[in-house]
């Protein structure tokens, strides 16, 4: 029987990608070999519990939730993932991975929705993108990018036009990093273009639930789709861009 290392598991709202606000259980695997400076799952580096497959799958089954999310960590770094995500959907559990981008994704069950990161330079760990990974990615499938500051931004601006996401991924989701970017700081200049991006983040709620400031540039103005989402203890910058 396959065993996996298991840093937690829980139920709780998608709080980012596209099913943001959906309720979901996370599975959470131990082990990362990346050490990104913005990482807020240290703890799931080591420890954790060694729980064989069918346990997993029953902790996952009490929760009687459609939506499950495979994250670490990275948990492509544990072999038994790929047959995790594959029974997974055998159940019939509509199934993502957060995957750092770094291991090879190929082998990843056709049925599950790939969640990849592209990293920064910020994160420090741009040099292990594993760019092969994106001829991979179907439009199912998303490309994140988490960004620090201005020239992050412009980076990943760049991947996205040189590597045409827009046109061969689902969702191109823009994360300011978590407790990095000050919410009045949070300035999006989304550059319109015939790109269907999304960009979308975390920013605290000020006390009595007022939403801090958060500054939208587009070439062309405002944009209607432009909103910003209350979910527990945050709200979500969601914006979506289609020419």
């Amino acid at each position: 029987m396959p065993q996996l290392r298991i840093a937690e598991i829980f139920h709780s709202l998608q709080g980012e990608t596209r099913t943001m606000g959906i309720p979901t259980v996370f599975v959470r695997l131990t082990g990362c070999p990346l050490r990104c400076v913005y990482c807020d799952t240290a703890y799931a580096f080591r420890g954790g519990e060694s729980m064989e497959l069918e346990q997993v799958l029953a902790r996952v089954d009490s929760w009687n939730c459609q939506y499950v999310t495979v994250t670490g960590g990275e948990p492509l770094a544990q072999a038994e993932c790929h047959e995790l995500l594959s029974s997974l959907c055998d159940r019939g559990y509509r199934v993502s991975l957060e995957t750092s981008g770094a291991l090879p994704v190929e082998q990843v069950d056709p049925r599950v929705c790939i969640v990849m990161d592209l990293k920064t330079p910020g994160s420090q760990e741009s040099q292990r993108n594993r760019y092969e990974n994106l001829r991979h990615l179907r439009t199912s499938d998303q490309v994140k990018f988490v960004i620090r500051d201005r020239e992050d931004y412009e980076w990943s601006v760049g991947e996205l036009r040189r590597h045409c996401l827009a046109e061969r991924i689902g969702d191109v989701l823009f994360a300011p990093s978590h407790d990095e970017l000050a919410p009045a700081a949070v300035r999006l200049h989304v550059p319109v273009g015939g790109a269907e991006l999304v960009a979308h983040g975390q920013h605290p709620l000020h006390g009595g639930g007022q939403v801090a400031p958060v500054e939208l540039l587009l070439d062309d103005g405002a944009h209607p789709l432009a909103q910003l989402l209350e979910v527990g203890d945050h709200a979500h910058l969601l914006v979506l861009l289609v020419e």
